[in-house]
């Protein structure tokens, strides 16, 4: 409940391909402020209205080798669709590192899983009705629980990857003078000369990938 608390406190202080989709920009999100507060460790969708929960919805999420994006986005185009592998509501996320959103499904057996690609899936009649919800511009918060960007484990980012997991280990090599710029997510040419840099000063194999043991030596903790 803490961690809730703080994701929305959060949230409120940064206020600051599919066939036949329809754009919608109809809903707006109104008087009232509405955010989208996802836990990915419970497997649950929330909406609140002016702090106060609204409705919930269980959802899926993604997989191991692709993960859902954890931290603080906004909808940024909506669609509706016949029904398809997106449901037939889709709500996407200025995610900057891919193209993640909310939407239904036409795998209902998946909900309260990690079987996505990184989006999040919610049965067909969910994510209508959130589709009335979260107009253009709500605020989605995306909580990995207690492990953040590692919620689904560790995996080895090689060149090319992308994800939240990818972005915190930018920013930790960041903190240790392999990088410079600004984490964006994706693994590219200037974070695979950092992680070639970083696996030299640590002393281990050469390569470009970051393993286990790379990560724990930026700081990384180990967890069950």
């Amino acid at each position: 409940m803490r961690r809730k608390i703080c994701w929305l406190a959060a949230a409120v202080l940064c206020l600051a391909g599919c066939t036949g989709k329809v754009p919608d920009q109809s809903v707006s999100g109104g008087a009232a402020e509405r955010i989208v507060f996802v836990e990915l460790d419970r497997m649950r969708l929330t909406v609140y209205e002016n702090g106060r929960e609204l409705i919930h919805f269980p959802i899926a999420a993604g997989a191991r080798d692709t993960p859902t994006p954890v931290g603080i986005f906004r909808i940024n185009r909506r669609y509706v669709t016949e029904l398809s592998g997106f449901g037939t509501r889709f709500m996407g996320l200025n995610v900057p590192f891919g193209d993640f959103g909310i939407h239904g499904t036409n795998r209902p057996a998946s909900i309260g899983g990690n079987f996505s690609h990184g989006c999040i899936r919610m049965y067909v009649r969910d994510a209508e009705k959130l589709y009335t919800l979260a107009g253009w511009g709500t605020k989605v918060v995306i909580d990995g629980g207690p492990y953040g960007a590692f919620t689904n484990g560790l995996r080895t980012l090689t060149p090319g990857s992308r994800g939240s997991d990818v972005k915190e280990m930018q920013l930790r090599l960041i903190s240790h003078s392999f990088l410079s710029g600004w984490p964006d997510g994706v693994f590219g040419e200037n974070t695979k000369q950092a992680v070639i840099a970083a696996r030299e000063h640590f002393g281990l194999p050469p390569g470009d990938s970051a393993d286990w043991a790379l990560l724990t030596r930026l700081g990384v903790m180990q967890f069950e």
